[in-house]
């Protein structure tokens, strides 16, 4: 048997007012966290029951919720209102005069002039200021000289290695130089000797072109033979 159907009208009695009104809230702020999830909604709730009691729920934070509400009424009040947008700029520009001109006072004060109506708190609060920046403007410069002595290293170190190969190619040049010298000299010495040898041989082939002179002697008588026999042919 379903339920029935509920009259929406003020519940008299006070306690069943304050059940209904707990059971409810719990619910809606449940919708209104599963609206926020399920469709990447921006949502803001906020609940004052009866007693000034508040329940609030923000998917973001209610800060946020609530400039983002005032700037989007303020939007479509100026679509439907044109005449207050001048009102708007107006309120705009004394709003960054006002920061312009404190922008200009605490310069003066970083610089040291106008300090005349400090306070001892005000005057500490801004020598800490100026200790925090200097120390801040320190470090940056730490980092700064450090990162170029890394870049001095490095580049000292590639123009040793640098000067290394250079004296490795020089080295090598210079006993190819000392191979090609011994060469030229053994060349040197070869052609000279090969000259010589070639002037020796036209000496020689020119004296075995000369005359040569020949004598005939008588042979000697042998011991075993008689002076006086003459040799008869058959």
């Amino acid at each position: 048997m379903g339920r029935g159907k509920v009259v929406i009208r003020r519940i008299d009695n006070s306690t069943s007012r304050q059940v209904t009104f707990s059971k409810r809230r719990s619910g809606l702020l449940k919708k209104a966290k599963e609206l926020s999830v399920l469709c990447d909604a921006e949502v803001g709730l906020i609940i004052f029951s009866s007693t000034e009691k508040l329940s609030d729920f923000a998917s973001t934070s209610m800060k946020s919720v609530i400039e983002r509400y005032n700037t989007t009424k303020e939007e479509h009040h100026q679509l439907f209102n044109p005449p207050s947008e001048a009102k708007l700029w107006e309120r705009e520009v004394a709003s960054l005069r006002i920061q312009l001109q404190h922008l200009h006072e605490s310069h003066r004060k970083l610089l040291g002039e106008g300090l005349s109506g400090l306070s001892i708190k005000d005057l500490q609060n801004l020598e800490n200021q100026l200790e925090m920046s200097l120390k801040t403007i320190r470090v940056k410069k730490d980092q700064i000289l450090s990162a170029e002595i890394q870049a001095l290293n490095r580049k000292e170190s590639l123009s040793h290695q640098e000067n290394i190969e250079l004296y490795k190619k020089a080295n090598q040049i210079r006993q190819d130089n000392t191979g090609l010298h011994k060469k030229v000299y053994r060349a040197e010495f070869v052609n000279e000797a090969y000259r010589g040898s070639q002037a020796s041989y036209g000496q020689l082939r020119y004296d075995m072109n000369a005359p040569i002179s020949l004598q005939l002697s008588q042979p000697k008588p042998q011991k075993n033979e008689a002076p006086g026999k003459a040799l008869k042919l058959g």
